[in-house]
């Protein structure tokens, strides 16, 4: 899951599936909203969406940035039984054996091609878990990852975040690689979502 600008002064909130390589749209919501992150409550109602299509027994496991870390659509997604791998910020404070600390702490512990795991930690201030901490610091990075997750393994858990970026390559083929989705000069949500019904068949299409 992940947003991005679209038309003029509107933002999509969009859910893809890997696939060989490639993110394939699913499921969007379009809003006014000229850049910035979109309101979880936004978040939430798209994996509700998505939810309802879902094949009965399949093993769903939701990656995002730190857009997505919200102990709300964690909740949700636990919910609806999904795995997930978020991003977290350096500054999130977390709880883990009775001692409370910020993220960034595990970093200051740790050098390049380390992971630091915790397991049946508890997130922000609220005490949000149990969750799995995860420290990441591959080697040739400048600073580790902090990631969230409800995965029992970290290893499988950083497995499949590096399967995130595949949706920056969507929004570049939809965007200046593309389709210039970018360029629209529509501003109605609605308008740019049945838009978006073209340009996702079309990129369907073509990678098909």
């Amino acid at each position: 899951m992940d947003g991005s600008v679209v038309g003029r002064g509107c933002l999509a909130l969009m859910l893809h599936v890997v696939y060989q390589g490639r993110a394939l749209p699913l499921a969007w919501r379009v809003r006014h909203s000229p850049k910035g992150h979109c309101p979880e409550a936004l978040h939430i109602a798209v994996v509700e969406l998505i939810s309802t299509v879902v094949p009965e027994g399949a093993k769903v496991v939701l990656l995002g940035d730190g857009e997505f870390d919200g102990t709300a659509l964690q909740a949700t997604l636990n919910e609806a039984g999904w795995s997930y791998v978020c991003r977290t910020a350096l500054s999130t404070t977390a709880t883990w054996e009775g001692t409370t600390f910020r993220l960034d702490t595990l970093g200051a512990w740790s050098k390049p091609g380390t992971l630091i795991a915790l397991q049946e930690g508890q997130l922000t201030r609220d005490a949000y878990g149990p969750v799995l901490l995860l420290c990441c610091w591959a080697k040739g990075y400048q600073e580790p990852l902090y990631l969230v997750s409800n995965m029992a393994s970290a290893e499988e858990a950083c497995r499949y975040y590096q399967k995130r970026f595949r949706i920056e390559t969507f929004f570049s083929d939809q965007k200046s690689r593309g389709f210039n989705i970018q360029k629209s000069h529509i501003a109605d949500p609605q308008r740019l979502s049945r838009l978006f019904i073209a340009a996702c068949l079309a990129y369907i299409w073509i990678v098909y």
